[in-house]
């Protein structure tokens, strides 16, 4: 979902991309406790009339999650007493709020936390510790949430948030355009080359009419991140101290998505119209996108011809088959955290805990708003969306392999600079040049151990 001081820290933030939520695929587990507990302590409050106060409001950046949380906090209302307003603020917006909050502004109540701004908003007392919380609440055991999520929200051994959901990446694709220029459609068994043959051959086919995919350099987790960890890199190795996007790997990577751009829609394109807007239109055949969107497409107008696959994988060993560590998929989590400030903290902990319970998580998964924080609950949302098999998110998770999206203490500083001259961009804009991306890799290798030195 403070001081003067931070907002001035914050400032970068603001221009971050919308992104959703890998660790290795873990053993789908059952929470082996149940939201009871945290009931009856509600219905003990309630009943006691032990909150100090009467509602609870709820900031969040997406719409499509809306009617399904609320529904869920309505729950909970009915348990404790306590009504909850959520209202939605855009994304940019969200974070101007905060950061208005941040130098003595008014806050929301319980909020979205991002790992953008997770460790600098933990580190400067802007959100509620709720370590001692949790410490008394039968109802939340770390072991049944996905560890990187979890992770994510901690800072010197105190939590700061519990995890809201995980999520995955898939190929999104129409059928109608694959049909009408005679293209197979995606395949499980799909490299990276099959795609750009694919595209190219949508592309090719219709003469620039229909961008056989899109792809928006700016969507790293959905995007070109994927493909840096399939070559075998990591756009930040896991003790968060380094990275080796400039290795050989990293530029195999990097060079495989500069092919895919050749065939795609160009960027300018791209930041004109956004990819979801090109593919919805049915000016582009493939996106890849995360599985918290999938409401977007399930409800839209042609939503019949639209299906999902896994994400190719990248064929390293040249042996024909998908082997460990060649199909990767990014994963992020949200987290629900509340303002160190508010007027009852034991209410919006409360809260937090009912959306994070056995209980609130199924609820969520079987409602389709997304995939859920605690293990064990995926198979439900897989089932959410009748008539249309969004299985790859699943199985990128128990077939492939998952890296929890990459970050720093200061993510946005590296991330930021990524998509400026001198970083990726102009390699992104001009792909037909495969020497502007194998130096962009070499600059990219610099920024962030500089990014990550200053830190």
């Amino acid at each position: 979902m403070n001081k003067k001081l931070i907002a001035l820290l914050l400032s970068s933030v603001m221009a971050a991309s919308l992104a959703g939520c890998g660790e290795s695929a873990a053993p789908a587990a059952t929470a082996t406790n149940t939201e009871s507990g945290q009931t009856a302590a509600s219905d003990a409050n309630a009943a006691e009339g032990g909150y100090s106060v009467d509602s609870v409001t709820i900031n969040i950046w997406d719409a499509n999650q809306q009617a399904g949380l609320q529904a869920i906090a309505d729950d909970w209302t009915a348990k404790s007493g306590v009504k909850v307003n959520i209202e939605v603020i855009d994304w940019d917006n969200y974070w101007t709020l905060l950061e208005a909050g941040a130098s003595g502004g008014e806050m929301p109540d319980v909020f979205w936390m991002h790992s953008n701004t997770a460790q600098m908003y933990m580190e400067n007392d802007i959100l509620l510790d709720l370590t001692d919380y949790i410490a008394a609440d039968s109802s939340i055991n770390k072991d049944n949430f996905y560890e990187g999520v979890w992770n994510l929200y901690s800072s010197n051994g105190r939590q700061y948030a519990l995890p809201k959901d995980h999520d995955t990446i898939a190929l999104l694709y129409n059928k109608a355009i694959f049909d009408k220029y005679g293209v197979e459609y995606p395949t499980d068994e799909w490299t990276w080359d099959d795609m750009y043959e694919a595209a190219r051959a949508i592309t090719e086919g219709s003469n620039g009419d229909v961008y056989g995919m899109a792809m928006n350099t700016s969507n790293n987790q959905d995007g070109w991140y994927n493909l840096v960890y399939d070559y075998g890199a990591e756009v930040i190795t896991e003790d968060h101290k380094g990275t080796t996007i400039g290795s050989a790997e990293g530029k195999a990577g990097m060079e495989m998505v500069r092919k895919l751009l050749t065939v795609g829609a160009p960027q300018s394109v791209v930041a004109e119209t956004g990819t979801d807007s090109l593919f919805m239109s049915g000016k582009a055949a493939m996106i890849t996108q995360g599985s918290w969107m999938i409401n977007a497409f399930y409800t839209a107008e042609n939503h019949a011809d639209y299906a999902w696959a896994m994400l190719p994988y990248a064929d390293t060993n040249a042996n024909g088959s998908c082997d460990a560590g060649e199909r990767y998929s990014a994963y992020n989590g949200l987290g629900w955290a509340a303002n160190a400030g508010v007027a009852d903290p034991k209410a919006c902990y409360d809260l937090i805990s009912y959306f994070c319970s056995e209980e609130g998580q199924k609820k969520q998964a079987q409602l389709g708003v997304t995939m859920g924080g605690l293990k064990g609950v995926s198979e439900d949302f897989a089932s959410a969306f009748e008539g249309m098999d969004v299985s790859a998110f699943v199985r990128a998770e128990e077939e492939g392999d998952l890296f929890f999206r990459p970050y720093t203490r200061k993510t946005t500083v590296w991330e930021d600079a990524l998509q400026q001259q001198g970083g990726f961009l102009d390699a992104w804009q001009n792909p037909e040049d495969s020497a502007l991306m194998a130096t962009a890799c070499d600059n990219a290798q610099k920024i962030i151990e500089d990014a990550i030195a200053a830190e």
